[in-house]
């Protein structure tokens, strides 16, 4: 698994900042030009008010979706120019499959299960720390693994 800075994401910094102002972090956006119109993906999730406890697992709502919505539509209209965006802001979903290794420090506290080719075979546990060579995860009360991203073939988080 690659570990691609979120800040390196084209629009991600000039974002997520609005959106952390109403309680959520950006974890995905995707900026698509089209023939005629530019689409947008963008994946929000609820922010917690404690770095040692995960984040809402209750959800994003469609209300949610919304306001964010109409906080940065503005703003990216801006930023690419153009008044032409097709944009769908959505939830990361119950069980995220993660897609860039950065994405690990927006879940600590959170269940994981890795696929470590050393092993060939999952590792689940809680995001405890992340970094930009591994991430930590608590297997139980007295066993923690430390996994590089290298060994990674798969991430998923979990619904508990």
């Amino acid at each position: 698994m690659e570990y691609n800075p979120l800040a390196s994401i084209p629009y991600y910094s000039e974002n997520s900042r609005l959106i952390e102002g109403l309680g959520y972090i950006l974890v995905e956006l995707k900026v698509i030009p089209q023939k005629t119109q530019t689409r947008v993906q963008v994946v929000i999730a609820k922010k917690s008010d404690d770095e040692n406890k995960p984040t809402d697992e209750s959800g994003v709502g469609i209300a949610d979706c919304a306001k964010v919505h109409r906080l940065i539509e503005p703003r990216l209209e801006a930023l690419l120019g153009t008044q032409d965006l097709y944009m769908e802001v959505t939830s990361p979903g119950m069980e995220r499959n993660i897609k860039n290794a950065a994405e690990f420090s927006l879940f600590k506290g959170r269940y994981l299960r890795v696929w470590d080719q050393d092993k060939s075979d999952w590792v689940s546990g809680v995001i405890s720390a992340s970094d930009e060579k591994s991430v930590t995860l608590k297997i139980n009360d007295a066993d923690i693994e430390v996994i590089p991203y290298e060994r990674i073939a798969k991430a998923k988080l979990l619904c508990v």
